[in-house]
């Protein structure tokens, strides 16, 4: 009876090791995860995991995450690995990634280091203060990854908004952005062929060196031509956006014409629109000026499609700083940089992935936008004010004396101005009861028919300032950099001004931003929306029953192990009793 006991039991034995082998081969084999994240922070989107299944051919990807470094970026690295794990198990054959410190020795060489040839990229450092044993010391560090597909490269930001001040929630939504920037720069390198940018030019658009940041931002990656609507039977749908940049010439009805049947063809357009006459250069002739409504002819067009710009100027106590005349004699004058509250400095809301994680935006003598109540078109604010600012009606004497004294706070009482809106859907033209037949006839004659409503989706920007995109022109720099006013950029440079420092405007951002929502596909659109919200723990409650979860995470697990174990014996003793 023993002998069959112990055949049973041994038979038993090998069907429980038969059983555990067959569990690993199948584990191996069929991968499954489940993401019970609310946000679904672990899962990649339909569109991207379409996208990297259909690759054919090797991607390779470098990150430059490994080291000792804030445990912020080293949090940033795991999710980077974790994201790449990810989409390493949608086409396992064709990707790979290795993660590399930049302070390693560049191949082939034998000083040339990796961050000396990632600054040649284009990558820019973050300058940290890290804590070390010894005291503090500097470190740079290179959140950024490169691909490498077919014998190119592409670099990409893990970390976009390159402030030296780390905060959890800028790490955050790094994490929330991974795939949006591996995936932008996946696609830059599967499908080289560039937009068609037009810049038009047929109402007053600047056209000198004031537009040198715009062609070096659209340089990389579009192809930018200027166009004159006023000369064109049409504006040709194989234009992926139109830029009407700081007109100055009113609009005539056959050229608002041009631009509503693009965008009811489904064209995209933006506009940086300066509504009033005030420009920088006339102060400095005199020390006041007026500003009046330029008369643009495009209220109506606008306010059609959503959106509404105001005859006003907004005032910000968040603003940038100007040189102004304190003191000395003519010949000797003395000067001081203070705040100029008609140069606002934009923060944003954060609601959409052309303003998430953006930084602060520069505007000059800004005109407030208004959204309109209009069917089926969704509105997205981009760029607000602060909390403490105002507008002016025209027409509004501007004075270089507001700054002699200090503003009156009670007076910026205002919060969350819009100054730049993002409108989509179907739009309905402007002309719908208002064009003749022979004017249709004309138009199916050239292949672009009449239409009175948008058949397909569209995207309008609409920015109630035109100097924002564009470029101020130093006589000893040349053309500045997008956003910077000459005065505070010299000291920038200089780095001196009583040890002030000034912070760098994310204008060339925002506008790469614009552009690249208006441009890409749906799935860099999705991706690009994901959030990864930030839960903090509940501080009253973490006193009130701070003893009782030490004991639930401490003891608790104890205790059910010793349950355990005594319950196996007990179990053990009774089945072998006899």
């Amino acid at each position: 009876m023993n002998f069959i006991l112990n055949k049973i039991r041994a038979t038993s034995l090998w069907w429980k090791i038969l059983l555990v082998v067959l569990i690993n081969i199948l584990a191996s084999a069929i991968h499954l995860r489940f993401d019970l994240t609310k946000e679904k922070r672990f899962t990649i989107s339909a569109a991207a995991e379409k996208i990297i299944s259909q690759l054919e051919e090797p991607i390779r990807v470098e990150v430059f995450l490994k080291g000792e470094f804030p445990s912020g970026f080293k949090k940033l690295a795991n999710s980077a690995e974790d994201f790449l794990k990810n989409i390493k198990e949608i086409n396992n054959s064709n990707i790979s990634y290795e993660f590399i410190s930049p302070l390693d020795i560049f191949p082939g060489s034998e000083q040339l280091k990796y961050q000396d040839t990632l600054i040649a990229s284009g990558a820019v450092p973050i300058n940290l203060t890290v804590q070390v044993k010894e005291g503090q010391q500097q470190q740079f560090i290179f959140p950024v990854a490169i691909i490498h597909y077919k014998g190119k490269e592409e670099l990409v930001n893990l970390y976009p908004n390159g402030n030296r001040i780390i905060s959890q929630s800028e790490i955050n939504n790094a994490e929330a952005q991974l795939e949006y920037q591996f995936l932008k720069a996946l696609l830059q390198l599967t499908n080289p062929s560039k937009p068609l940018v037009a810049y038009s030019i047929g109402n007053g658009e600047p056209t000198g060196p004031e537009t040198f940041s715009i062609q070096e931002v659209l340089k990389d990656n579009y192809q930018l031509f200027t166009l004159d609507i006023s000369k064109q039977a049409f504006i040709p749908d194989t234009l992926s956006v139109l830029m009407i940049v700081k007109p100055s010439v009113p609009f005539s009805e056959n050229d608002k014409l041009k631009i509503d049947q693009f965008i009811m063809r489904g064209g995209k357009t933006l506009f940086f629109i300066d509504a009033l006459i005030a420009e920088q250069d006339s102060l400095q002739i005199q020390s006041q000026t007026v500003a009046y409504d330029r008369n643009l002819n495009l209220d109506d067009l606008l306010f059609q499609y959503g959106a509404r710009i105001n005859k006003d100027l907004l005032l910000d106590l968040q603003c940038d700083f100007l040189e102004f005349v304190v003191g000395g004699s003519p010949s000797n004058p003395q000067t001081e940089f203070l705040q100029w509250n008609y140069f606002p400095v934009f923060q944003s809301l954060q609601t959409h992935i052309i303003n998430r994680g953006l930084g602060l935006v520069k505007g000059q003598f800004v005109n407030s936008v208004d959204t309109i109540n209009t069917k089926d078109i969704k509105k997205t604010i981009l760029l607000n004010s602060s909390t403490d600012s105002r507008t002016i009606a025209t027409p509004a004497l501007i004075s270089l004396n507001e700054n002699r004294i200090t503003p009156k706070d009670e007076k910026f009482n205002r919060s969350n101005i819009p100054v730049a809106v993002l409108l989509e859907g179907r739009f309905r033209s402007l002309y719908q009861y208002r064009v003749g037949k022979t004017v249709k006839d004309s138009l199916v004659a050239m292949g672009v028919p009449f239409k009175e409503n948008a058949t397909d989706e569209s995207k309008l920007i609409v920015v109630g300032d035109g100097d924002l995109v564009l470029n101020e022109v130093s006589q000893q720099l040349g053309p500045l950099p997008m956003g910077w006013n000459k005065f505070t950029y010299s000291e920038y440079m200089k780095k001196t001004n009583a040890g002030k420092y000034f912070i760098p405007m994310a204008n060339t951002k925002f506008l790469q931003n614009c552009l690249e929502y208006l441009t890409q596909n749906p799935a860099i659109i999705e991706a690009g929306n994901k959030e990864i919200t930030l839960r903090l723990l509940d501080s009253k409650r973490i006193r009130e029953q701070k003893t009782f979860w030490q004991l639930l995470n401490i003891v608790f697990p104890i205790l059910v192990v010793l349950i355990a174990g005594i319950g196996f014996q007990q179990a053990k003793k009774r089945k072998y009793r006899g």
